[in-house]
């Protein structure tokens, strides 16, 4: 969600999840957060989805997503601005425990402004602690989360310090933190944003779901701050495998935009914690890269972490190849369980995807005043777990692959590129494009089943080509796609037709909490069992187009821009309304019974 404790600085965040469900039932698009709002702009959005699936007991499932349930509406004192509302949480949380066919998003107590709504015209805002759709304990430890959500699942820690599954799992929540004070001498730690850790055990998985806020432990901050250190981009992986000599231990990797956040120059590594105690400590960070950032350099964003049945640790990320002069994926790899790691090595140069908008001065997918996109690697491993007797450790990789075509320049669309490693990430080969030519495939995610055989993306799909205007619909919808994967070779063939090809909705309903241009986030997130797919992605379908705020994104990429619009008086109530729907689908080719 990244935003400062002070002032939201960044605008809006939306999420959705793509529907998917299991083979006992045949119901696809199940509203994941169905807890909040429909009405009411910016409290009805969500975006940012993450997922993890319990491979011990995968009936236990949860998700998260940036929802600003708990902000205030557009500000009922001048209601052309829709700030984000200072301490109050936006880490949506969202528990299933019959395998991602249904979802309760529950009710705890914290710090909420949800009670400052656009039915009291003229009022001030004054936040209170009550009820709240996202992660508990913040507000009671001086904090609040903000977003960026990462989960992961791992086994739970015994009285002698060792790990089993015995016990149940632990989920792991780790998510972007600010201070809930402004006051430097009520901060809990330095600099702008910190990465924190929420936990939460299987057995409390029932008092979590009811409500009960002490189910969760108090969130432990990984990172080590300092005033000028904004932590971004965060990731989580819990060793899962039995097979593991690091059993048990859980990494996270993230961006540390140093020098007050600010500026295309400020430093900006890659860091690695990881902790040994399910959780209690962390170690110091390791940097696995270099820092600057510059035109010689380039910088590096959007890192993924996972594990292979023997431990080994691999974290991926998004850089820039200088001889190239090209964006390029980079794997590092640890042998002794995240204590030392070797050098970068490059794994393919790529073409992001989008084009420049002149609103935001990022590269939108879908046209001006548009939604921001990226080429961040999505990674996973065929790891066996939870026992790791049967995994084929094949690495699957998959991004966002331009050039981007425009309305006035037609060209092929962007594929969700796939490629493979079936030696241990010394080598990837390209398997083809999971999106078929005529998709345009957003935010593509990957994931593989523990035992190697079958590899499920899902994404989002626009129908159109990128718009030079705001005039034209911009429809959108989620696609999830499955591939066979042939054990001996990691050859990966992906099925036709589509496992899921979901509603369509206009994209420019959705919007940055600045309403300068529609916001989908920055990914979606895919998870795989022996025999269920589940994956979480944007979706637009509920959420309604408002002219004003056409007119208003038009106006800036116009050079000219006009007064800001009031959503809660010139826009449908939908307006800015992204969900999240899940679900899980079943393999829809399973291996015969021996």
């Amino acid at each position: 969600m990244k935003r400062f404790t002070q002032k939201a600085w960044l605008a809006g965040a939306l999420v959705v999840v793509a529907a998917v469900i299991v083979s006992t039932a045949a119901a696809a698009n199940v509203l994941v957060t169905n807890g909040s709002p429909a009405g009411y702009f910016s409290h009805n959005k969500q975006n940012e989805p993450a997922v993890a699936v319990d491979q011990a007991h995968t009936q236990y499932v949860a998700a998260g997503s940036n929802d600003e349930i708990d902000i205030e509406d557009c500000n009922p004192g001048n209601p052309t601005t829709c700030p984000f509302t200072d301490g109050v949480g936006v880490s949506g949380v969202y528990l299933s425990t019959d395998s991602g066919n249904s979802y309760t998003q529950p009710t705890y107590q914290g710090y909420t402004a949800r009670q400052c709504n656009f039915d009291l015209p003229g009022s001030t805002c004054t936040p209170r602690p009550g009820p709240i759709g996202t992660l508990p304990r913040y507000f009671e430890n001086n904090l609040a989360s903000d977003g960026d959500p990462a989960l992961a699942f791992g086994p739970q820690r015994t009285a002698n310090g060792s790990f089993s599954y015995a016990s149940g799992s632990r989920l792991y929540y780790v998510n972007l933190t600010s201070n809930f004070s402004s006051a430097r001498d009520e901060q809990t730690f330095k600099g702008f944003e910190a990465v924190a850790v929420s936990r939460l055990d299987t057995q409390d998985f029932d008092d979590a779901i009811a409500g009960i806020n002490n189910a969760w432990k108090a969130p432990v901050i990984v990172t080590k701050q300092n005033s000028a250190l904004f932590s971004d981009k965060e990731q989580v992986w819990a060793d899962n495998a039995q097979s593991s000599p690091f059993f048990g231990n859980v990494y996270i990797c993230n961006v540390a935009f140093r020098g007050n956040g600010q500026g295309n120059a400020a430093p900006e590594p890659v860091l690695f914690v990881r902790s040994t105690d399910a959780g209690d400590t962390w170690s110091n960070p390791k940097q696995l890269t270099a820092a600057t950032n510059n035109n010689q350099s380039g910088g590096r964003q959007g890192c993924a972490v996972r594990t292979n049945s023997n431990g080994v640790v691999y974290v991926y990320y998004e850089g820039f190849d200088r001889q190239a002069n090209a964006n390029a994926i980079f794997q590092v790899r640890s042998f002794d369980g995240g204590v030392s790691f070797e050098r970068p090595h490059e794994v393919t140069t790529l073409t992001e995807c989008g084009l420049p908008d002149p609103n935001t001065g990022r590269l939108s997918f879908d046209g001006v005043g548009g939604a921001r996109t990226d080429s961040f690697p999505s990674v996973d491993i065929a790891n066996g777990a939870p026992s790791g007797a049967d995994a084929s450790n094949e690495i699957v990789l998959t991004y966002c692959e331009g050039p981007t075509p425009s309305a006035t320049t037609p060209g092929p669309n962007e594929r969700a590129t796939v490629k493979y490693s079936a030696n241990g990430g010394q080598s990837f080969t390209f398997a083809g494009s999971a999106s078929p030519a005529g998709d345009r495939p957003d935010f593509p995610a990957i994931a593989i089943s523990p035992d190697g055989r079958d590899v499920y993306v899902t994404y989002t799909n626009f129908l159109q080509p990128w718009q030079p205007t705001t005039a034209d619909r911009r429809d959108a919808n989620v696609v999830v796609r499955h591939a066979e994967v042939t054990p001996d070779s990691g050859v990966i063939v992906f099925d036709i037709p589509d496992l899921e090809r979901d509603v369509t909705g206009d994209a420019r309903g959705s919007s940055q909490n600045g309403l300068t241009a529609e916001f989908l986030g920055d990914y979606n997130y895919a998870v795989a069992t022996r025999d269920l797919g589940i994956t979480v992605a944007n979706d637009v379908r509920n959420a309604g187009d408002c002219q004003a705020v056409d007119d208003y994104r038009q106006s800036i990429a116009d050079g000219s821009p006009t007064a800001k619009p009031a959503p809660e008086i010139l826009c449908p109530l939908n307006f800015g309304n992204s969900d999240i729907f899940g679900g899980s689908l079943a393999d829809p080719t399973p291996d015969p019974t021996p």
